[in-house]
């Protein structure tokens, strides 16, 4: 197996995994996520929506993983990761909320580099 196609398994499962940890978290409505959607501004109600969406991508990744012909899943599973995540990045920055701003800036990293190997392979 070449670098290229390690790659290529290795970080969509990292964006699927990480996606499926966070919207656990939110369905869950652990205490840092509804924290954290109150300070940026984020209602409760969205909460099982986001997830949704983040489930969906994973699913979306994972499928794509499965075979070349699911390719094009994947590529608009990362490619809605890396919308959801620069909405978040939008929501903490209109919300001058900063000091965790890693958070989705790591889940937008994870997808925007799984999108890049999809759409290179």
């Amino acid at each position: 197996m070449s670098g290229n196609q390690l790659a290529l398994l290795v970080v969509p499962l990292l964006t699927a995994a990480v996606n499926v940890g966070i919207a656990a978290a939110d369905l869950a409505g652990a205490r840092f996520v509804l924290a954290n959607s109150a300070e940026v501004g984020v209602p409760r109600s969205w909460l099982s929506r986001l997830a949704f969406l983040k489930l969906a991508g994973a699913a979306g990744l994972l499928l794509g993983l499965l075979s070349t012909a699911l390719r094009p899943v994947a590529a608009a599973a990362a490619c809605g990761l890396v919308l959801l995540y620069l909405g978040a990045l939008a929501f903490h920055l209109r919300a001058r909320v900063l000091h965790n701003i890693v958070f989705p800036g790591f889940y937008l990293a994870t997808a925007v580099a799984s999108l890049a190997l999809i759409l290179t392979s």
